[in-house]
């Protein structure tokens, strides 16, 4: 059957090239997306700093045990977002243990400029390398800079640490491969952000020595001990947050592009064997066996999918190559980070292609199987009346299930949730009409039946008499018109309303008229000593962090802001809808609705929840306000968090005062190197600046699930325009003319895109304004100017030219070489 299968191909040119472009789409998105996880997965940080360490104990995730309703338990583990660290005390303790050689805790120090991070010296003796040049800082005042920093030794440094500028003289160089500088053990322990505490320690072992020991000690104090392969997970590294985002971007989307993939391909091969069942059918008229034709469909399908994937493969890890590129460009990735060949993702990729194929030309090929062969050419010739009852009942259960969905997928907070539940929801929808598609067009065709002739006169009204003869047969082509419709009047629509919202609330309730920043942070005094100057009413500093917090299912961590409460309603309006503001401190938190709404806590309610370090406290609620995708889903005063944050800094300070400030104001920034004042236009520019590059891959995900959903629903309608061969020349030889066929096309294609627009435009709104509402308390979306009309003028657009080019063509050639049985 494989030789029949491709002599077959080769005859029917357009089907399978319609079929062979959407494998090939399919697989290069497969492979692009694929390659990216999988050098997320495979990707092992090799330690630079412990590199001569047996092990290190460090604290760098969280984990919470929950009961589920059937009484099983499930652990949930999530990064700490400022690291976490560990206690000082450790390392005497681990120092006493039988057979430890050397033992050191690491004090980490942010420098804000130049970029890098400090540590003491005894960390650098765990690193195994000589120095470059130069020697150890014998005092205070003296550090070894890494190559990177451009200077040598004898040379002054300027560090700003903590928001102050430092002077300092470079006594040696190193090459750590990172930005790093190392101050003496004493000198980074005064500058730690947490007194007390160290971000890792670094053991030497004897062989033989007990690691258990070291392990019960970590154990007990909350920490984790890496050793072997796993000790550079213990290290802050930036590969390491593109690891969590590579595997986390495609666990939230891949998933929902493949299932974008499967349907797609499912529903080309599912209409091209439709479209061939004479063919079909006169084999089985002939006595061939129903496994006969499954194989024949089979060996096509494969085919293809093998032909496919030769072609995709190679495009599809060139593309991964690009989309690595870009994210190295837009500060994603960082540019060492090692990218996967795609020894898994290509076979995957492939094996999905094929699998997909064939079970989709399994499943169409079943009702030509499935019948007599005396009975094939005659049953095959009639479309069936309707759908079975089967199919209905799963329609209306789909339906209902996606329009409860979206209380389930508002639970996880953030972009990237709303994003994956607005996928989802939309998902459910368009499969609901895949199973509803006769039922519906049926239903509209009969709407239509009165209207068309009006319009078209006689082609309107063989318009409307194949719209209600052919409804079973252009469920296909509906479906794949909602699912482009649908893909990009929601999900492309959604970032466009997290970020302007997030900038208009950021906007709003901003009451200051002016925003002091700085390279790697004010001091964190800042505010204090602003509001001393002449003509400042209020000053607000303002400390990004996250925290972790319960959520369905697990615990995630979500935005904070850490404030300093004097003066905090002057510069900064949350819009609260509960309690007050005035009443924050140390010991109390203040949340947004959403996420007062999805931990179920109210004012007077006592929060559990993490801090940034892992820390648990428990926080009486004092207020609830709206503005959480401007300000953070949770706020706290700058006590709260002082020593659990990876920098004792701000981020930035608000400052409300008269004409007169700006004076005061301009002479204290010009005391402290980098500060800046900006007026708060500025400010919301910039911040919608930082929105779109952070969305950037949002938007490419996103992009490349709708320009697919495009392709789908042309291919679509091209296979269903050129399948029509025999139809239109039997139209021409009973005397229809061209123009009255031509006119037939037209009313078809506005009754069944109308159709479709106006449920992938029902359904974009359903999704958008479900989860806009959720996300931001306003059930109205918004829609950038001009948005509906690309959306929808382009829908007309490719339904128009996918359709009307192949009938022009087919009109073209004679009727009576049309009118044979191929198709």
């Amino acid at each position: 059957m494989t030789g029949l299968a491709a002599r077959l191909l080769r005859h029917r040119t357009g089907p399978a090239a319609a079929t062979l472009l959407a494998l090939i789409v399919g697989v290069l998105i497969l492979v692009a997306m694929g390659t990216l996880v999988e050098s997320g997965l495979r990707f092992r940080p090799e330690p630079r700093l412990w590199a001569s360490a047996d092990v290190v104990v460090a604290n760098r995730t969280i984990s919470h045990t929950f009961r589920e309703f059937d009484g099983d338990t499930t652990t949930s583990t999530v990064a700490l977002p400022e690291g976490g660290t560990v206690d000082a005390d450790l390392v005497d303790r681990i120092r006493r243990v039988p057979g430890v050689v050397a033992v050191t805790g690491d004090d980490r120090v942010p420098i804000g400029s130049p970029a890098a991070v400090g540590h003491g010296w005894d960390t650098y003796v765990f690193t195994g390398r000589r120095l470059a040049a130069g020697a150890a800082p014998r005092t205070d005042d003296e550090v070894v800079a890494d190559t990177r920093l451009g200077v040598s030794p004898g040379d002054p440094i300027e560090l700003v640490v903590g928001g102050i500028n430092r002077s300092y003289r470079v006594s040696g160089t190193a090459e750590t491969g990172t930005a790093a500088v190392f101050f003496t053990d004493a000198q980074a322990a005064r500058l730690s952000a947490h007194p007390g505490r160290v971000d890792a320690i670094g053991v030497r072992m004897a062989s033989g020595a007990d690691l258990g020991a070291v392990r019960e000690i970590a154990s007990a104090a909350g920490a984790t001990t890496y050793a072997g392969k796993d000790r550079g997970k213990a290290e802050q590294s930036e590969n390491l947050a593109a690891q969590s985002l590579l595997v986390g971007a495609g666990a939230a989307f891949g998933g929902y592009v493949v299932l974008l993939i499967v349907f797609v391909v499912a529903g080309t091969i599912g209409l091209s064997v439709r479209h061939r069942r004479r063919d079909l059918a006169l084999l089985r008229a002939v006595a061939a066996t129903p496994g006969q034709v499954r194989r024949m469909l089979v060996a096509e399908a494969a085919l293809l999918a093998l032909a496919g994937s030769a072609i995709g493969g190679p495009v599809g890890l060139l593309a991964a190559r690009w989309v690595h590129g870009e994210l190295v460009g837009r500060g994603f990735v960082p540019a060492g980070f090692p990218m996967a060949g795609g020894l898994f993702a290509v076979p995957a990729a492939i094996g999905t292609a094929v699998l997909v194929a064939v079970v989709a030309a399994l499943i169409a090929a079943r009702r030509v199987t499935a019948i007599k062969p005396i009975e094939a050419l005659g049953e095959i010739a009639v479309e069936p009346r309707r759908s079975g009852p089967a199919r209905m009942i799963a329609g209306v259960l789909t339906l209902m299930a996606a329009g409860s969905a979206g209380a389930f997928t508002l639970g996880g907070a953030g972009s990237a949730g709303a994003l994956a539940g607005a996928v989802g929801m939309l998902y459910l929808f368009v499969i609901a009409v895949a199973l509803l598609a006769p039922m519906i067009n049926a239903y509209a065709a009969r709407l239509l039946t009165p209207v068309l002739p009006r319009i078209w006169r006689a082609g309107g009204y063989l318009a409307a008499a194949n719209l209600r003869a052919n409804a079973q047969g252009m469920a296909t082509v509906l479906t794949a018109l909602v699912l482009s419709v649908g893909f990009g009047g929601s999900v492309w629509f959604l970032q466009d309303n997290l970020e302007r919202q997030t900038a208009t609330q950021s906007s709003a309730g901003t009451l200051a008229e002016r925003v002091l920043t700085a390279p790697g942070g004010l001091p964190a005094d800042a505010a204090r000593e602003i509001r001393e100057l002449a003509g400042v009413q209020a000053a607000t500093g303002v400390r990004r962090t996250q925290v972790v917090v319960r959520a369905l299912g697990g615990i995630e961590p979500v935005g904070a802001q850490a404030v300093d409460p004097e003066g905090l309603t002057s510069t900064m309006d949350l819009t609260v809808r509960k309690g007050a503001l005035a009443e924050l401190r140390a010991g109390t938190v203040a949340l947004s609705t959403m996420q007062a709404s999805s931990s179920g806590w109210d004012v007077g309610d006592k929060a559990e929840l993490w801090l940034g370090d892992g820390t648990p406290v428990t926080l009486d609620v004092i207020a609830i306000y709206d503005r959480g995708l401007g300000f953070g889903d949770v706020t706290v005063a700058a006590e709260t968090v002082a020593g659990h944050t990876a920098a004792n800094t701000v981020d930035e300070v608000l400052v409300r005062g008269g004409p007169d400030a700006g004076t005061a104001l301009a002479t204290w920034a010009a005391a402290r190197p980098g500060a800046e004042i900006l007026d708060a236009a500025t400010r919301t520019r910039l911040l919608s600046t930082d929105l779109a590059l952070g969305a950037w891959l949002n938007r490419l995900l996103i992009g490349v699930m709708v320009g697919y959903a495009a392709l789908a629903a042309a291919t679509t309608m091209v296979m269903a325009a050129l399948a029509r061969r025999r139809e239109l020349a039997l139209l021409q030889l009973v005397g229809v003319t061209r123009r009255q066929i031509r006119g037939m096309v037209r009313a078809e294609q506005a009754g069944l895109l109308g159709t479709a627009v106006l449920i992938g435009a029902t359904i974009a709104v359903l999704t958008l304004a479900a989860i806009v509402n959720g996300l931001t308390g306003s059930p109205i979306p918004y829609v950038p100017p001009l948005g509906w009309a690309a959306v929808l003028g382009g829908t007309a657009l490719l339904a128009l030219v996918s359709t009307v080019w192949p009938v022009r063509r087919l009109l073209g050639a004679p009727p009576i070489d049309n009118i044979g049985l191929k198709e």
